[in-house]
């Protein structure tokens, strides 16, 4: 079945434009010309991708992905942001969009963007991803993205769970920063590698009894991170 993907633009002549070449390539676009019908258009299902411009009328592009996250649906969320805004770009992956383009843009980056979603989404998704993992003091649920704690619940962020999968594929051995960044992210989402430090960060405060002293996410010093199942040496905090 092809893809359908929601397009919530306001700029009739923009979005025609992307209708037609997302044909072209064999998606299923929608079209929506406001916040609002985007949402109404996504509620009724079937959505595997959205490009979501942030100027709209009305309710804007931040609003509708904050609806969207609060839901619970993990669609992938691709920002449509003015050239001059680079706050608005940092605003929108921090709100849980997946990726953004600068308007103008070239039609061929903006279908490598989607293609790398899609690619990045079928690895995450595929058989083959472990449901559950056992990791220091968490039991961790990649489906659900939660952790089960000795406190309670906690949930996961996407990229979190994401960034697990990758370590857990690689269960022993080091994988570098680079390689986190380009099948979590894709394109350089973020411009440092030090995001993937914050992010594991997080999840050492997670899943380790001391995350200053981690015995299950070990620092491999000038390369990246390794999972160690078993308690192993400590590793020290990026």
């Amino acid at each position: 079945m092809k893809r359908r993907i929601l397009v919530v633009e306001d700029d009739a002549h923009l979005a025609d434009g992307l209708r037609i070449n997302l044909e072209l390539e064999g998606y299923d676009p929608v079209l929506a010309g406001s916040g609002e019908e985007g949402l109404d258009l996504w509620r009724r299902g079937g959505i595997e991708l959205i490009l979501l411009d942030v100027m709209l009328p009305g309710l804007d592009g931040f609003g509708v992905c904050r609806q969207i996250r609060r839901d619970g649906d993990r669609v992938p969320i691709l920002f449509l942001t003015a050239r001059s805004a680079g706050q608005d770009r940092i605003r929108g992956l921090d709100e849980g969009g997946d990726d953004y383009i600068t308007k103008p843009f070239e039609l061929q980056e903006l279908l490598a963007r989607i293609k790398s979603i899609f690619r990045r989404q079928d690895w995450f998704r595929g058989q083959e991803t472990p449901q559950v993992l056992r990791i220091g003091r968490a039991e961790v649920n990649l489906r659900s993205y939660q952790a089960t704690i000795a406190e309670g619940t906690v949930d996961l962020k996407e990229k979190e769970a994401m960034i697990l999968r990758l370590l857990c594929e690689h269960v022993g051995e080091p994988v570098d920063r680079e390689t986190i960044l380009d099948r979590v992210w894709g394109f350089g989402a973020y411009p440092t590698t030090r995001t993937v430090d914050n992010f594991i960060l997080a999840l050492r405060k997670i899943v380790e009894t001391d995350h200053r002293n981690p015995q299950h996410i070990l620092t491999v010093h000038g390369v990246g991170y390794r999972l160690v199942l078993e308690s192993g040496p400590a590793g020290q905090e990026p």
